[in-house]
């Protein structure tokens, strides 16, 4: 399988048509604009639909109709068009459908600007529009898993009836790296009864999220509940690397992960015992499994491209047995290394509160 030099956003829009996607839905924003622009000119020469919408809210709605149908869907856009979405992707999650929302995330609040951030995590884990929902949430760390992850994504939102969001940012959209694609073709297939594809030889189906009987809605909220708990338990992804022995775990996803991973190789050099937890799954939250590596008493070092957000579930994972600092890096600015290393040292010898 030959290695193709592509950027992060061509490399998920190609695995997205290789996945079996059949229509996408989006309107322009940086710095995710790679995304519509592939699929403009790809998808449609591969049997699929690609329409510009006339705005965000448009086109989480245009997800929301293609997705009832039970076709492959996906929409993508940055930070303030993800916003945009939100009532829309609150209606699919109730109606339990299945689609893929990308997240090139840029810097915030407001308008903010184009370049990288992570500040849309609470966003995306916790639930962004109204109601108790959730979304699978996937975080790329490279090239190659902006392709893998969303080819994932897919098959978790079939599997578990679901929105998946893809969070990447700037940088992992913008970068380009080598990447592999299958060359199996093969698409995975579920067979979706509950589709509104035609009722020909069958009693109609309805997709619906309204339900004004309170005793009727609690009842269709726990089943949804309970199948977050199931997907809790089976899908929770992450990675780690020199852990066994860490004094300080550096905790971080995307490009705030390569980046503690650098910091963690110049400690190592250092004769200073670093590891790393890279979540994969930031919904579901790895919890258990830091729990488990909080026991040794380490030292948590969260690296974010924000205020701190993933920051509280390292906590709530931690639960007081191991402190938990931060280091980060906001407006658009990306930590370093060196930044990272030099709250590593104060950690170690005790500079830190």
């Amino acid at each position: 399988m030959a290695k193709i030099l592509m950027k992060g956003n061509e490399a998920l829009s190609e695995a997205a048509i290789r996945a079996g996607l059949k229509a996408f839905y989006g309107y322009p924003i940086t710095p995710q604009n790679e995304v519509p622009a592939y699929m403009a000119e790809h998808l449609p020469l591969r049997g699929g639909v690609y329409l510009q919408a006339e705005s965000e809210v448009s086109a989480i709605n245009m997800v929301y109709g293609a997705a009832g149908a039970g076709v492959r869907v996906m929409t993508s856009s940055s930070s303030p068009g993800i916003s945009l979405k939100q009532e829309g992707i609150s209606y699919i999650a109730a109606a339990q459908l299945p689609c893929v929302i990308v997240n090139v995330v840029r810097n915030g609040p407001g308008l903010g600007g184009i370049q990288p951030a992570q500040g849309d995590y609470f966003q995306a884990v916790k639930g962004g529009g109204h109601g108790d929902y959730r979304l699978i949430v996937l975080a790329p760390g490279n090239v190659q898993e902006m392709a893998d992850l969303t080819t994932l994504g897919f098959d978790l939102a079939d599997k578990w009836r679901n929105p998946v969001m893809i969070l990447s940012d700037g940088i992992l959209g913008q970068m380009m790296e080598p990447v592999v694609f299958s060359e199996d073709g093969a698409v995975s297939e579920v067979d979706k009864p509950w589709a509104t594809n035609g009722a020909a030889g069958r009693e109609r189906n309805i997709v619906n999220s309204l339900d004004i009987i309170p005793d009727k809605a609690e009842k269709n909220m726990l089943r949804l509940l309970e199948k977050y708990d199931q997907i809790k338990a089976e899908e929770v992804r992450w990675q780690e690397h020199n852990t066994e022995d860490a004094d300080v775990i550096l905790v971080g996803y995307g490009t705030s992960a390569r980046v503690a991973r650098s910091a963690m190789e110049l400690a190592r050099k250092e004769g200073l015992k670093v590891g790393l937890f890279r979540p994969i799954t930031l919904w579901p939250f790895p919890e258990q499994r830091l729990a488990e590596l909080a026991k040794a008493g380490r030292s948590f070092l969260a690296v974010e491209m924000s205020a701190g957000q993933m920051i509280e579930d390292v906590r709530l994972a931690v639960n007081g047995v191991s402190p938990v600092h931060l280091s980060n890096r906001l407006g658009g600015m990306v930590p370093t290394p060196e930044d990272v290393l030099e709250k590593v040292r104060e950690i170690l010898e005790g500079r830190v509160s």
